[in-house]
């Protein structure tokens, strides 16, 4: 193993050493250094260029240069890292990657997790359901989603998810129930076609379905819960029994009772550490250290529940529980951050129009942890929609096409003969393998996005390595652009090898060795 990451890395950084003296040597022919001089009218326009040549060494061979640029690159390696200067701003380019890095990595996450877990799932329904009414307009939705401009979307976004979002907020009365009506039936429709199932199976089903989507949003406009929307003990007692029951059907099937039990018991701790948490989040400060630490803890004490009950198979228990407590960790992070929702929302810079429509943050708001990472929240919705609507419909895709294939497959038929229920069959043999190339496609889309969602960050005022890469290439700086080129020929390098990994871990059949 160890082998062959060297290898591995050996070969990948020679490749790179040869890719950024390429592209150095061509940025430095095609980039104009001048270009914001030629048209001065300045008396002393030769002053100017020969201030312009000293300060960007033009007179040093471009090769000299490139190894100077890479002897400060290497720096990095032992923390003194150099990447120079961008000219036109003044800035280093340390100091330009630091705030672009992370605003780049905080729009992609929830991004890149959310359309993988909506694409997969319903890709996988849509592959079970194959040629069904639920099939045919998951197609439909896909192909259209994938089709769509993406700064068309994202000027609907901004249009309809904020301004037109923003007014209702600040008034939240309904001039009529049509909408609703139509969203209930809607989302009756979707559930009947995804769970499918005999005829009276598929309308008890689409009227259970109608019918909690109608109350819910009655609940949510009757109780006020939009001018201080709130979580609470009881929607953690709720939502976790039932993740509880959910991720027991798909893991193991309710039959299995000491899985149910184990993930039950783990959905009644998280209900009584709510209030123990409210109070450590009152009275000490926190910060993300914090946050991953409790995780930490939260996900030992559920594998050491799930390996307490064992079952059939101890650590089928403990995957079980360990997603379970996964989404109870995030109900009750997020109805903490909510729980700003009322002074955030009336804070003057934001003044009761909380969805932003520009920027990675608020000016001027200055706030504790929660504060902050609630603004933040709110500037990451519409980008991050506008890139989940892409990544979902080709996540989408694949899974269909991937899970079709492997359906058909011998060994599906064999578990199948052996009287395997299908849930076995498709969650625990069609899925693993359905995934496989998933695991090349994903980290090569996570590389792109990290690199820069540059129509997305642009037209959002998302200041991230998409637009750092753009204003530089408009700027005429190389630092920069050389910088962003490392960053992503890095990034490049260790997702694959993630995505080697990945293939042993999905498939046994591979192994990884030099």
């Amino acid at each position: 193993m160890l082998k062959f990451i060297l290898k591995r890395l050996l070969s990948t950084v020679l490749v790179l050493f040869v890719v950024t003296f390429v592209l150095y040597l061509l940025l430095n022919a095609a980039l104009d250094f001048f270009w914001d001089l030629r048209s001065s009218t300045s008396p002393n326009i030769e002053d100017l260029y020969e201030s312009r040549r000293r300060l960007l060494d033009l007179d040093t061979p471009a090769v000299v240069r490139y190894f100077k640029w890479l002897a400060g690159a290497g720096g990095c390696v032992i923390g003194q890292c150099d990447l120079g200067i961008a000219w036109y701003s003044g800035q280093e380019v340390t100091s330009q990657l630091q705030g672009a890095i992370v605003n780049t990595i905080k729009l992609i996450t929830a991004s890149t997790i959310v359309s993988v877990i909506l694409g997969v799932a319903v890709g996988m329904i849509s592959a079970i359901r194959q040629y069904s009414g639920f099939d045919y307009f998951i197609t439909f939705v896909s192909f259209l989603l994938y089709s769509l401009p993406v700064f068309w979307v994202a000027v609907l976004l901004k249009q309809f998810g904020a301004i037109e979002i923003n007014n209702f907020l600040s008034e939240p009365v309904l001039e009529s129930w049509v909408p609703i009506i139509v969203v209930c039936l809607a989302m009756g429709l979707f559930w009947m076609g995804a769970l499918g199932g005999s005829a009276r199976r598929r309308l008890i089903t689409f009227a259970s379905a109608t019918l909690i989507t109608f109350v819910t949003i009655y609940y949510i406009l009757a109780s006020g819960w939009l001018e201080q929307p709130r979580i609470g003990i009881i929607g953690v007692i709720v939502i976790g029994a039932g993740t509880a029951i959910v991720m027991t059907f798909l893991s193991t099937g309710l039959g299995n009772k000491r899985v149910l039990y184990a993930t039950l018991t783990v959905a009644a701790l998280g209900a009584l550490l709510y209030m123990p948490l409210q109070y450590l989040f009152y009275y000490r400060e926190m910060n993300w250290l914090w946050m991953f630490g409790l995780l930490a803890v939260a996900i030992a004490i559920a594998i050491g529940v799930g390996l307490a009950f064992r079952g059939p198979d101890p650590w089928d228990t403990a995957r079980t529980t360990f997603f379970t407590v996964l989404v109870i960790a995030v109900l009750v992070f997020a109805d903490r951050v909510l729980q700003e929702w009322g002074p955030y929302t009336s804070h003057p810079a934001i003044n009761n129009r909380p969805i932003a429509t520009i920027g990675a943050s608020a000016p001027n708001i200055a706030g504790d942890f929660w504060m902050t990472n609630l603004d933040s929240f709110t500037h990451l919705l519409l980008p991050s929609i506008a890139l989940i609507l892409i990544s979902f419909a080709s996540y989408t895709r694949y899974t269909r096409g991937s899970m079709l294939e492997v359906m058909g497959q011998d060994y599906i038929r064999t578990a199948r003969a052996k009287g395997l229920n299908e849930r076995t069959v498709v969650m625990r043999h069609a899925l693993r393998n359905a995934l496989l190339p998933l695991a090349s496609i994903i980290p090569v889309d996570a590389i792109t996005m990290i690199g820069g969602a540059v129509i997305t960050e642009t037209i959002f005022g998302w200041n991230g390595m998409g637009k750092l890469f753009i204003d530089s290439m408009r700027q005429s700086e190389l630092d920069p652009i050389m910088a962003y080129i490392v960053i992503t020929g890095i990034i490049a390098i260790v997702a694959n090898l993630v995505a080697d990994f990945v293939y042993a871990v999905l498939d046994p059949r591979i192994r990884v060795n030099a």
